[in-house]
């Protein structure tokens, strides 16, 4: 994936590291498009039309991302790898029409336990796979007996139960470098969190900045301006994709939508005079 993980545990059994670093082979084993021989570089690879089995943590995250795109009218795309591709931040830098298939996530069907390309679009989990990481590693801490930890996987994390000094889990959501915005301190306890930022990911191309944020609708990056989004969810698969779609649509669209759903989100906005913060009424409640 990338990124680093980290777990503060509260009375971890013996071998805690160990079952971790087992289940994140094995998510990797099934959807980094970066190792040639995952699940989901497999699946990428076959012929239009034809079906292939897919293990059911993959068909999951697969159907998560496919019911996003629907919710976010297609901010969010599980199918967006040749896009990725064509703007250097994928494992291939093809030299492809990247306006040429709209709405890739249309052309992946799931029936069962199998799914199918209906034409040459390609999977991409990275909007979405590390917050399933952090749900993983959680619910194998869970079924371990484990009732209080924090769990961290390239920034989205989890936190179950409380501290030992019988305080929760207080987590200070990162800030956006170089904007002075309030600092949100949130109490992880049986709840998920999730930022994406312009910063994290980006590269230079002449003397323009590209974020690795890509608009499946028109093709490109998204415009310069929101800075981060972070949002709580039960599922941090769950709040990984909805920072996701909502950095995409930006702060009129994106707050809308996740108001409509009664989400907690925080929107950073990147302006000419410093940063301009929105957030959802429910984000708003919960820090009264």
């Amino acid at each position: 994936m990338g990124t680093n993980w980290s777990a503060q545990i509260v009375d971890p059994p013996a071998g805690c590291a160990a079952m971790i670093e087992g289940v994140l082979a094995g998510i990797i084993a099934q959807m980094s498009h970066w190792e040639a021989d995952s699940a989901i570089s497999r699946f990428n690879r076959t012929p239009p039309g034809t079906w292939m089995p897919l293990p059911a943590a993959m068909l999951t995250v697969l159907r998560a991302g496919i019911a996003m795109a629907r919710l976010s009218g297609g901010a969010f795309d599980p199918a967006i790898g040749r896009l990725v591709d064509h703007w250097g931040f994928g494992p291939a830098h093809r030299p492809a029409s990247p306006t040429a298939l709209a709405a890739p996530w249309t052309r992946i069907e799931t029936e069962g336990d199998r799914a199918r390309r209906l034409a040459d679009v390609t999977l991409d989990f990275s909007g979405i796979a590390k917050g399933h990481a952090v749900d993983a590693v959680a619910a194998a801490l869970r079924g371990l007996g484990v009732a209080s930890f924090l769990v961290e996987i390239g920034g989205e994390l989890r936190g179950d139960g409380i501290k030992p000094d019988i305080q929760p889990w207080w987590v200070d959501v990162e800030a956006p470098p170089g904007l002075a915005v309030p600092i949100l301190r949130i109490a992880l306890c049986g709840l998920s969190v999730a930022t994406s930022g312009d910063y994290r990911r980006f590269r230079l191309e002449g003397d323009r900045r590209l974020s690795h944020s890509i608009d499946p609708r028109t093709g490109t990056p998204i415009a310069p301006g929101v800075a981060s989004v972070t949002v709580l969810h039960d599922s941090a698969m769950m709040a990984d994709a909805w920072a996701t779609a909502i950095t995409v649509l930006g702060p009129d669209k994106g707050m809308t939508l996740a108001t409509r759903h009664d989400l907690a989100a925080r929107l950073v906005l990147r302006t000419d005079s410093g940063a301009q913060e929105y957030m959802t009424p429910k984000l708003a409640a919960m820090l009264e």
